[in-house]
């Protein structure tokens, strides 16, 4: 037996966001997630829940009078940087930094979503 699911990665961020069901839609729409569980609270919000983003597992939650929202820095690596950066804006992102080439291997840009999360996105160009 393992000391951990099938198919998770060691390590999962875990994101407490103001409107989780809005930031898995997003997710979904601009990074092909999977919603793999979902435990939702008596109160209609989301207690708990994890998304499969190519080999990750990414773990989020609603915030709670427990659990403030917490503003968070997410780096993804993705096929077209580009083409993730519009469907991000398409989605409703805002513009942190258009996909720039810049002193490393990766063309890098910035989005931030509606729940508060910065998700730098990045294609390995060299």
């Amino acid at each position: 037996m393992s000391y951990k699911p099938n198919n998770y990665t060691t390590v999962s961020p875990y994101l407490i966001v103001d409107g989780a069901d809005a930031t898995i839609q997003f997710l979904t729409r601009v990074f092909d997630a999977e919603e793999i569980r979902r435990f939702p609270g008596n109160n209609g919000k989301i207690m708990h829940s994890e998304v499969k983003i190519d080999d990750s597992v990414l773990m989020l939650a609603d915030k709670s009078d427990d659990w403030p929202p917490m503003p968070a820095y997410v780096h993804i690596y993705v096929r077209d940087v580009d083409a993730t950066y519009r469907r991000a804006l398409e989605a409703g992102a805002e513009p942190v930094q258009e996909p720039v080439k810049k002193d490393d291997p990766d063309k890098r840009g910035g989005i931030k979503d509606a729940g508060g999360t910065t998700w730098w996105i990045a294609t390995k160009v060299e």
